[in-house]
This record gives structure tokens, C-alpha cells and sequence, in this order.
């Protein structure tokens, strides 16, 4: 299922976004259902992951890791352009926000 690396540098950045996980994950799980897939929020791992600012080209930065369905790729810029949007709306105190998502092959480690 789909993981988010979340990218922040100062304790302030960790409080604003940990306030709107729930909102991200659901938009996330929206944004990545496809004819192949439906998503919903408790699919999507969230992970928030403290790092210099030094490092960093933006306030906050988003890593999104999901399988390479033919209809994400199409729309791959669409959707983290969705993200950003969102992430700047929802918290106006960042003045930048990056999100990437690498789609690929996935293998799991469970079985229904």
C-alpha cells in the first residue's frame, strides 16, 4: 500500500502537518484510486521523518511511494500537484512545499 516520507525540518513544521495526517491520507487514497485500485485512508502510511534544513530545497518535502498503476502514471504530475495544493492550503506557514511520487513494482510481505 501507498507510504508518504514526510520531510520536516523543525519541530513547528512536525506540530502543523501532524494536525492534517488524516486529511492527507484521505486525499491521498482519493488521489491514488484508479480502475485497478480503491483506496481508503487506512491504506496510506504516513511517515514523518525530522531532518536538517540544510538538506532540504523546500519548508516541507513529500516523498509518495505506490505501485506504477497505468492511470497514475498518466496523471502522476496532476496528482502531486493535488498534494501541494493542499498542503499549502491547509498550512499557509509554509512558504514551500515539494512532493515527488515514485511509482514502481511492488512485492509485499503478507498474505489475505
Amino acid at each position: 500500500m501507498p507510504i508518504v516520507n514526510t520531510y520536516y525540518s523543525s519541530e513547528k513544521q512536525k506540530d502543523m502537518v501532524l494536525s492534517h495526517v488524516d486529511d492527507l491520507k484521505e486525499l491521498i487514497a482519493k488521489q491514488l484510486t484508479c480502475n485497478e485500485i480503491s483506496l481508503k485512508t487506512n491504506d496510506i502510511t504516513v511517515r514523518l521523518l525530522h531532518t536538517p534544513s540544510e538538506g532540504m530545497i523546500a519548508d516541507m518535502e513529500f516523498e509518495i511511494f505506490a505501485h506504477a498503476f497505468s492511470e497514475r502514471v498518466e496523471k502522476q504530475d496532476d496528482i502531486c500537484l493535488a498534494v501541494r495544493s493542499h498542503i499549502m492550503k491547509n498550512v499557509p506557514e509554509l512558504k514551500d512545499v515539494r512532493v515527488w511520487l515514485v511509482l514502481s513494482e511492488l512485492g509485499h510481505s503478507w498474505e489475505d
